[in-house]
Protein backbone atom coordinates (compact mmCIF):
# COMPACT_ATOMS: atom_id res chain seq x y z
CA UNK A 1 0.00 0.00 0.00
CA UNK A 2 2.14 2.78 -1.22
CA UNK A 3 1.03 6.33 -0.69
CA UNK A 4 1.26 8.96 -3.37
CA UNK A 5 4.29 11.24 -2.97
CA UNK A 6 2.11 14.27 -2.13
CA UNK A 7 0.41 12.45 0.77
CA UNK A 8 3.50 10.65 2.07
CA UNK A 9 4.99 12.18 5.20
CA UNK A 10 8.60 13.22 5.27
CA UNK A 11 11.13 11.48 7.45
CA UNK A 12 12.01 13.26 10.64
CA UNK A 13 10.60 16.59 11.69
CA UNK A 14 8.37 18.65 9.42
CA UNK A 15 8.03 22.41 9.53
CA UNK A 16 4.82 23.46 11.25
CA UNK A 17 3.95 25.67 8.30
CA UNK A 18 3.70 22.56 6.12
CA UNK A 19 1.14 21.02 8.45
CA UNK A 20 -1.23 23.99 8.45
CA UNK A 21 -0.72 25.15 4.86
CA UNK A 22 -3.58 23.16 3.30
CA UNK A 23 -6.23 23.80 6.01
CA UNK A 24 -5.37 27.51 6.01
CA UNK A 25 -5.51 27.69 2.22
CA UNK A 26 -8.93 25.97 2.15
CA UNK A 27 -10.33 28.24 4.86
CA UNK A 28 -8.92 31.31 3.13
CA UNK A 29 -10.32 30.36 -0.25
CA UNK A 30 -13.76 29.88 1.32
CA UNK A 31 -13.61 33.57 2.37
CA UNK A 32 -12.28 34.74 -1.00
CA UNK A 33 -8.59 34.97 -0.09
CA UNK A 34 -6.72 33.34 -2.95
CA UNK A 35 -3.44 34.66 -1.53
CA UNK A 36 -3.08 33.37 2.05
CA UNK A 37 -0.14 35.72 2.62
CA UNK A 38 -2.73 38.48 3.00
CA UNK A 39 -4.05 36.73 6.11
CA UNK A 40 -0.89 35.31 7.59
CA UNK A 41 1.28 38.38 7.11
CA UNK A 42 -1.30 41.18 7.30
CA UNK A 43 1.00 43.47 9.31
CA UNK A 44 3.76 43.16 6.69
CA UNK A 45 1.36 43.81 3.82
CA UNK A 46 -0.36 46.96 5.12
CA UNK A 47 2.02 48.13 7.84
CA UNK A 48 1.98 47.86 11.62
CA UNK A 49 -0.08 51.02 12.17
CA UNK A 50 -2.98 49.87 9.97
CA UNK A 51 -2.75 46.22 11.05
CA UNK A 52 -3.15 47.27 14.68
CA UNK A 53 -6.58 48.70 13.81
CA UNK A 54 -7.88 46.30 11.14
CA UNK A 55 -8.40 42.65 10.28
CA UNK A 56 -9.14 41.34 6.78
CA UNK A 57 -12.51 39.59 6.74
CA UNK A 58 -13.50 38.78 3.17
CA UNK A 59 -12.68 39.36 -0.48
CA UNK A 60 -15.79 39.46 -2.69
CA UNK A 61 -15.39 39.18 -6.43
CA UNK A 62 -18.04 40.94 -8.50
CA UNK A 63 -20.05 39.22 -11.19
CA UNK A 64 -18.45 41.18 -13.97
CA UNK A 65 -14.95 40.39 -12.71
CA UNK A 66 -13.99 44.08 -12.59
CA UNK A 67 -12.10 43.91 -9.33
CA UNK A 68 -12.81 42.62 -5.89
CA UNK A 69 -14.03 44.27 -2.71
CA UNK A 70 -11.88 43.77 0.39
CA UNK A 71 -13.86 43.93 3.64
CA UNK A 72 -11.93 44.95 6.74
CA UNK A 73 -13.04 44.71 10.36
CA UNK A 74 -12.21 47.75 12.47
CA UNK A 75 -13.36 49.34 15.70
CA UNK A 76 -15.68 52.34 15.70
CA UNK A 77 -13.18 54.99 16.81
CA UNK A 78 -10.57 53.83 14.29
CA UNK A 79 -12.95 53.66 11.32
CA UNK A 80 -12.55 57.28 10.09
CA UNK A 81 -8.76 57.05 10.17
CA UNK A 82 -8.76 53.70 8.39
CA UNK A 83 -11.23 55.01 5.80
CA UNK A 84 -8.86 57.88 5.00
CA UNK A 85 -6.11 55.32 4.35
CA UNK A 86 -8.23 52.97 2.23
CA UNK A 87 -6.45 53.89 -1.02
CA UNK A 88 -3.08 53.14 0.57
CA UNK A 89 -4.44 49.82 1.88
CA UNK A 90 -5.77 48.95 -1.59
CA UNK A 91 -2.41 49.68 -3.21
CA UNK A 92 -0.52 47.54 -0.71
CA UNK A 93 -2.97 44.64 -0.99
CA UNK A 94 -2.74 44.77 -4.78
CA UNK A 95 1.05 44.71 -4.48
CA UNK A 96 0.66 41.51 -2.44
CA UNK A 97 -1.54 39.96 -5.15
CA UNK A 98 0.78 41.13 -7.90
CA UNK A 99 -1.96 42.72 -9.97
CA UNK A 100 -4.91 45.10 -9.53
CA UNK A 101 -7.15 42.52 -7.83
CA UNK A 102 -8.90 44.76 -5.28
CA UNK A 103 -10.80 47.79 -6.53
CA UNK A 104 -12.62 48.76 -3.31
CA UNK A 105 -11.99 48.61 0.42
CA UNK A 106 -15.07 48.44 2.65
CA UNK A 107 -15.04 48.73 6.44
CA UNK A 108 -17.29 46.88 8.84
CA UNK A 109 -17.61 47.20 12.58
CA UNK A 110 -19.63 44.05 13.10
CA UNK A 111 -18.08 40.82 14.21
CA UNK A 112 -17.81 38.48 11.22
CA UNK A 113 -17.84 34.72 11.27
CA UNK A 114 -14.86 32.71 10.21
CA UNK A 115 -11.40 34.06 10.94
CA UNK A 116 -12.41 36.48 13.66
CA UNK A 117 -15.06 34.64 15.62
CA UNK A 118 -16.64 36.69 18.38
CA UNK A 119 -14.83 39.79 19.55
CA UNK A 120 -11.96 40.95 17.42
CA UNK A 121 -8.83 41.80 19.34
CA UNK A 122 -6.73 44.67 18.04
CA UNK A 123 -3.25 45.54 19.23
CA UNK A 124 -3.25 48.50 21.61
CA UNK A 125 -2.21 51.79 20.11
CA UNK A 126 1.34 52.73 20.95
CA UNK A 127 1.55 55.18 23.81
CA UNK A 128 3.14 58.45 22.88
CA UNK A 129 5.26 60.04 25.56
CA UNK A 130 4.73 63.79 25.77
CA UNK A 131 7.91 65.81 25.27
CA UNK A 132 9.73 66.86 28.40
CA UNK A 133 9.04 70.46 29.45
CA UNK A 134 11.74 73.05 28.98
CA UNK A 135 13.86 73.48 32.16
CA UNK A 136 13.41 77.25 31.87
CA UNK A 137 9.63 76.78 32.15
CA UNK A 138 10.08 74.59 35.22
CA UNK A 139 12.24 77.26 36.84
CA UNK A 140 9.69 80.00 36.05
CA UNK A 141 6.93 77.94 37.70
CA UNK A 142 9.03 77.32 40.82
CA UNK A 143 9.91 81.02 41.14
CA UNK A 144 6.26 82.02 40.75
CA UNK A 145 5.16 79.87 43.71
CA UNK A 146 8.21 80.30 45.96
CA UNK A 147 6.32 82.72 48.27
CA UNK A 148 3.76 80.05 49.28
CA UNK A 149 4.59 78.71 52.76
CA UNK A 150 2.66 75.41 52.70
CA UNK A 151 4.91 72.81 50.95
CA UNK A 152 2.00 70.68 49.63
CA UNK A 153 0.21 73.71 48.19
CA UNK A 154 3.49 75.04 46.76
CA UNK A 155 4.17 71.69 45.07
CA UNK A 156 0.64 71.50 43.61
CA UNK A 157 0.83 75.10 42.36
CA UNK A 158 4.26 74.44 40.81
CA UNK A 159 2.87 71.46 38.87
CA UNK A 160 -0.12 73.53 37.76
CA UNK A 161 2.16 76.36 36.69
CA UNK A 162 4.40 73.98 34.75
CA UNK A 163 1.40 72.56 32.91
CA UNK A 164 0.00 75.98 32.05
CA UNK A 165 3.36 77.32 30.84
CA UNK A 166 4.14 74.13 28.90
CA UNK A 167 0.77 74.18 27.11
CA UNK A 168 1.15 77.84 26.24
CA UNK A 169 4.66 77.19 24.85
CA UNK A 170 3.43 74.19 22.84
CA UNK A 171 0.57 76.27 21.38
CA UNK A 172 3.06 78.96 20.33
CA UNK A 173 5.23 76.38 18.56
CA UNK A 174 2.19 74.86 16.84
CA UNK A 175 0.98 78.28 15.66
CA UNK A 176 4.44 79.13 14.38
CA UNK A 177 4.65 75.79 12.53
CA UNK A 178 1.28 76.45 10.88
CA UNK A 179 2.42 79.92 9.80
CA UNK A 180 5.62 78.44 8.33
CA UNK A 181 3.60 75.85 6.41
CA UNK A 182 1.24 78.50 5.02
CA UNK A 183 4.17 80.67 3.91
CA UNK A 184 5.38 77.66 1.93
Amino acid sequence: MSQTPSKRRMRGFEPASGLVRDPLRKAGEARGFSVTRLLTQWAEVVGEDIAAQTLPVRVNYGRGGLGATLTLLTSGPAAPMVQMQSERIRERVNACYGYNAVSRVVLTQTAPTGFAEGQAMFAPAPKVQPPAPDPALLKRAEVAVSAVSDPDLRSALAILGQNVLFRAERARHRDQSEKDILKG
